[in-house]
C-alpha cells in the first residue's frame, strides 16, 4: 500500500504548525491589503489584519496560483506515493475546480476532494483524512469516503455587520444601510457547499438565541448526541464575544468537547470581525 499525505488550504483554519504536529500539509491561501499581497500564516497576525480591515483598507482574496498547488504536491511527492488535497467548498471559489484541473497531469497520484466543506467543518474533513491515511486507506478511497461524508455537516454564523457583505457586492448598499439602522444581526448557514440566510434577528442575543436553536433543530433532526458528531466554534476577531458565547452554547449542549478555532483570513475579509459561529460534523465510522 502506499504512502498518502493529506493537503488541505489554510481556510480549514489549520496552522502550518498544527500541520507539522498531524503530519500534514497547508496551503496559504493569498489575499491583498492595499496593494500587497500576503498569505495566510506568514508575516500577517490576525490582530494586524483585523486592524486594516477596521481601518477600510483595501482587501481583495484570491486563488492559490496553479504553480503555488503543483509545486507543493511536487514537493510531497518527493517522499510520499500519493497526495489526498482538501481544498475549501467548490461552491465558495473556483480553487477547487482548479486543482481537479491541475490533478488531471498528476496519473492517479492526486486526489482532490470536494466535500462542500469550509472552516470548522473542512478541519474535520482533514482530521478524518489523517486518520483514515493511517490506517493504510488508499487516496482514491479517503476522496470517496470524504465525498460520501460531504453532506454531514453544517455551521450556523452570526454576522456582526453587514459592511463587509456590501463591499463584496453580497448585499446591496440599500439592504445594508436597512439593516444597520434595525440592528439586524444576519445568521447565515453553511450546509452542501453554500451560504444561504437562515434569519434576521435584531441585536447579539437573538442572533445567538436563533444559532442555538438552529443546531438543536438540526441535532433533534438527525439524532446527533456527543457521540456520534462532533461540536465546533469559530469566530473573528473578539475574542471576549467569542468567549461569552462559548459558555453559553457549553450550557446548552452539556456533554459536548466543543474546540474553537478563528476563522481564517481569507475568509475574514468578506465577513468582517465580530463574528461568531457554531458548526457540527458527524463522526466518521473508523471500525470498518
Amino acid at each position: 500500500m502506499g504512502k498518502v499525505a493529506i493537503m488541505t488550504d489554510s481556510n480549514s483554519g489549520i496552522t502550518q504548525e498544527e500541520a507539522k504536529g498531524l503530519g500534514m500539509f497547508v496551503l496559504p491561501m493569498p489575499f491583498i491589503i492595499n496593494g500587497e499581497e500576503f498569505l495566510e500564516g506568514a508575516g500577517l497576525t490576525h490582530d494586524m489584519f483585523f486592524e486594516k480591515q477596521i481601518a477600510d483598507a483595501d482587501i481583495k482574496t484570491s486563488q492559490p496560483s496553479p504553480a503555488s498547488v503543483t509545486d507543493m504536491w511536487d514537493d510531497i511527492l518527493k517522499e510520499y506515493d500519493e497526495v489526498v488535497h482538501i481544498p475549501m467548498a467548490s461552491g465558495l471559489s473556483e480553487s477547487c475546480n482548479t486543482a481537479k484541473m491541475l490533478a488531471g497531469d498528476y496519473e492517479g497520484k492526486v486526489y482532490v476532494v470536494d466535500n462542500k466543506r469550509i472552516l470548522i467543518t473542512q478541519r474535520r474533513s482533514v482530521l478524518d483524512a489523517v486518520e483514515l491515511a493511517k490506517k493504510g486507506i488508499s487516496g482514491a478511497q479517503i476522496k470517496k469516503h470524504l465525498e460520501q461524508d460531504s453532506s454531514n455537516s453544517g455551521i450556523y454564523f452570526m454576522v456582526n455587520t453587514m459592511k463587509y457583505l456590501k463591499k463584496g457586492g453580497r448585499v446591496t448598499p440599500a439592504a445594508a444601510l436597512i439593516g444597520s439602522m434595525l440592528n439586524i444581526k444576519p445568521v447565515l448557514t453553511f450546509q452542501g457547499g453554500k451560504i444561504d440566510r437562515h434569519a434576521k434577528p435584531r441585536g447579539v442575543t437573538q442572533a445567538k438565541k436563533a444559532i442555538i436553536d438552529a443546531v438543536k433543530s438540526d441535532f433533534e433532526k438527525y439524532g446527533f448526541t456527543p457521540d456520534n458528531v462532533w461540536l465546533d466554534m469559530t469566530y473573528t476577531y473578539d475574542l471576549d464575544a467569542h468567549l461569552a458565547f462559548e459558555k453559553e452554547v457549553k450550557a446548552e449542549f452539556p456533554g459536548f468537547e466543543i474546540v474553537s478555532k478563528p476563522i481564517s483570513l481569507s475568509i475574514a475579509t468578506h465577513i468582517g470581525p465580530g463574528v461568531i459561529a457554531i458548526g457540527y460534523t458527524k463522526k466518521m465510522d473508523f471500525k470498518g
